[in-house]
């Protein structure tokens, strides 16, 4: 897509870029993105989305802002107290990047909303906090042959991943699901959410960050996708780890039973 003279200021650092350059921002900004999540994940995350120019920016969420969202979910201020998060993500966008479309979905994912969104966008970014959306979401993305970023947040760790099971890889075997990764999800209570067990606010930063690369990654596509490898982010010793991870013919999207 051809950029405005203004666009092409505002992303001349973009521009410059031999791996990204002028073809690789028409397509962020002909690129379709939904976020599910205006929270931690999603605040730094839709923050970097709208400045890396992506045209059209979905943001699925059903909350409003709190008073203890504020310590991590940087794209809400003190103002926006009791405003819907879609509101406020809306109007931090607007101000960040007028060419930005921004489209609210507020709503929660269920198996149902899931499947119908993600058809509608090209990358689905999911920054959710519970396991039973991060499913939905991706068998969503399965069958809609999308490409999924997916992160999860502890209390001082995260870690990150593309999923791409729609595709196979290089030696002709099926990328990974995310149940090839997660099969199950773990016993109810044994993740305390994060009200009980705490965040460090700076790390939802850093992973939502991370989040946006990826993004951007499969847009322009430059670089080595996470795809089949799950990054591991330490903050207490500031240690990056890599999983590397297959697919798994029992998993039941894309196994052999499937």
């Amino acid at each position: 897509m051809a950029l405005a003279p203004e666009e092409i200021e505002r992303y001349a650092r973009h521009l410059v870029l031999r791996e990204v350059g002028g073809p690789g921002q028409g397509r962020l900004k002909a690129a379709r993105v939904l976020v599910i999540g205006a929270g931690g994940l999603g605040a730094p995350l839709i923050q970097y989305l709208a400045a890396a120019g992506i045209g059209t920016l979905g943001v699925v969420d059903d909350d409003i802002v709190s008073l203890s969202n504020l310590q991590r979910q940087v794209i809400h201020g003190t103002p926006d107290l009791g405003r819907p998060k879609v509101e406020s993500a809306a109007e931090a966008v607007a101000r960040l990047n007028p060419h930005v479309r921004f489209v609210a979905h507020p709503e929660r994912i269920t198996a149902e909303t899931a499947a119908d969104l993600a058809g509608q966008y090209d990358v689905v970014a999911d920054g959710s906090d519970n396991f039973a959306t991060r499913y939905a979401v991706s068998d969503a993305c399965f069958h809609a042959k999308r490409p999924l970023v997916t992160a999860a947040l502890g209390q001082f760790d995260g870690s990150l991943t593309t999923i791409r099971a729609h595709e196979a890889g290089p030696d002709g075997r099926p990328n990974p699901t995310y149940r090839c990764l997660f099969p199950n999800p773990p016993p109810p209570g044994s993740v305390p959410p994060c009200a009980e067990a705490g965040v460090l606010g700076a790390l939802a930063g850093v992973m939502g960050s991370l989040m946006a690369m990826e993004v951007i990654r499969a847009v322009a596509g430059f670089g080595e996708p996470l795809v089949g490898r799950l990054l591991m982010v330490d903050a207490r010793s500031m240690r990056f780890e890599t999983l590397h991870y297959a697919w798994d013919e029992a998993n039941p999207l894309s196994g052999t039973a499937a």
